[in-house]
């Protein structure tokens, strides 16, 4: 649903995916998009990880899948996603993960769009990749940054949707996108304040102790931290 998404999932999917290529796209690149557009298009196989800026006016041949992790933010978009895939007499599909609070965006579809929906059993023994991804943000204070930032971002964007009767921002288990999100505590926005989180547990490591691994950008915070103290 926004930039800081892709910009953490892909990163994320970059170190847990081997043997695939990886690439991400949104729409703050500006110049960098294009080419690594066409570099996808090349391919003989790999994941594009993107936000609405490639729902619509773009032909990627052969795409089999398109996984809609976030519900489109209008009903159009929703159907401009799947058509990127089975395009011209190809056999292709599309998913979209939903909530089972959310799940009279179904009925809604149906109607607005005349687009049927089957639903799709959840995997089964599926890897619980989280402790991978909060062992990257201990790692690395860019990754760390990241989750939180695509944390905030996603609620943010959660809170505009055009279907606010059915995403409804009350009803998000904030607990439990944190820990999806693998982040290390919550952060400070207007839409936690004065809640509790009773089931989500915080790192007990000092956040303030992780460093970037880019030494360059460790030594700009470091000088930042002490001209604040």
């Amino acid at each position: 649903s926004t930039c800081a998404c892709v910009e953490y999932y892909g990163k994320a999917l970059e170190s847990l995916i081997k043997q695939v290529k990886i690439m991400s796209i949104h729409g703050k690149m500006k110049h960098k998009r294009n080419k690594i557009f066409t570099e996808f298009r090349k391919l003989p196989g790999g994941i594009l990880v993107c936000t609405d800026v490639m729902a619509r006016g773009i032909d990627i041949p052969e795409v089999h899948w398109v996984l809609q992790y976030d519900p489109p933010s209008s009903a159009s978009a929703f159907v401009h996603r799947c058509g990127r895939t089975a395009r011209i007499g190809n056999v292709g599909s599309a998913l979209v993960f939903l909530l089972p609070m959310e799940e009279s965006y179904v009925n809604f579809l149906s109607i607005n769009q005349k687009c049927p929906m089957q639903e799709m059993k959840p995997q089964t023994n599926v890897s619980d990749l989280l402790p991978k991804l909060k062992a990257m943000a201990l790692a690395d204070r860019a990754v760390f940054e990241k989750g939180m930032k695509a944390f905030v971002s996603y609620v943010q964007a959660y809170a505009k949707h055009e279907c606010n009767l059915i995403f409804r921002i009350k009803d998000l288990d904030f607990a439990s996108l944190a820990k999806g999100f693998a982040l290390l505590k919550m952060p400070k926005m207007p839409e936690l304040r004065g809640k509790c989180f009773p089931d989500f547990t915080p790192a007990t490591v000092n956040t303030d102790s992780i460093s970037f691994k880019d030494k360059n950008r460790e030594k700009q915070r470091q000088k930042q931290l002490e001209q604040q103290r």
